[in-house]
């Protein structure tokens, strides 16, 4: 292990290790975020996704950092991003119960805040499977425009308020790589099960737990890079 892994390893810690040992950090966690939803996953996914960001380009250039990069400007954009996931999530979570329960499952969304059963399993699929049909393929994509935009910009906090061009980075995006292996494998291989367990956590750990699975998405990314230049 490197130096640089180390020093990720420790400050993963360090970031987690004050809810597991304070109480007084955790409650005011948790009355923050409850009242504070949106602000809280702005920094959630600020900081974990944006760890994801990093991990993968190590995975992939074996550094963590890389001329042009932009860390700060990923930084930002994922926290807006998480903003965007918030939002998506109270959506999903109070449309697709009421669906069900016009279907019949007159029961689903309180199904959600009982205990594990079949229907409460049934429920979470369903609120996973209409976002990451409806939402996921948005949002990833529009995260690769925001990554490219920010590589055309030399990582400078300059691209924020550049105009992004959606049609030249659009009709350069390999979709052989984004359809092929981010959308059409893993939203249902991957995103659908993963969100289907976050649906069933309380709602204070759902985008929490959300985040986290950011910093999978980076990983995932960056093996998709990967793959891509193996067929060269």
């Amino acid at each position: 292990m490197k130096k640089g892994d180390l020093i990720l390893v420790l400050l993963i810690i360090l970031l987690f290790l004050p809810f597991f040992i304070s109480r007084q950090v955790y409650e005011f966690y948790a009355e923050f975020n409850s009242s504070h939803g949106f602000v809280t996953s702005f920094i959630k996914f600020a900081v974990l996704a944006s760890i994801g960001e990093v991990i993968g380009l190590r995975i992939r250039k074996g550094r963590y950092d890389l001329r042009g990069f932009g860390l700060l400007p990923r930084i930002i954009v994922w926290g807006f991003l998480g903003i965007a996931i918030k939002g998506a999530f109270v959506i999903f979570s109070a449309g697709t119960p009421a669906i069900l329960s016009y279907l019949g499952m007159t029961e689903s969304a309180s199904s959600l805040n009982g205990p594990l059963s079949v229907q409460k399993v049934i429920v979470a699929f369903s609120i996973s499977l209409a976002l990451n049909l409806v939402f996921s393929p948005v949002l990833m994509t529009f995260h690769k425009i925001t990554d490219s935009h920010i590589m055309i910009n030399y990582g400078s906090l300059r691209c924020l308020v550049t105009p992004i061009g959606f049609r030249s980075i659009l009709s350069g995006i390999d979709w052989n790589i984004h359809w092929g292996f981010v959308l059409k494998k893993t939203i249902p291989f991957f995103w659908i099960p993963a969100h289907t367990i976050t649906f069933m956590l309380p709602v204070d750990f759902q985008i929490l737990f959300a985040a986290v699975l950011g910093v999978v998405l980076g990983i995932i990314l960056a093996f998709a890079a990967a793959a891509k230049q193996a067929d060269y």
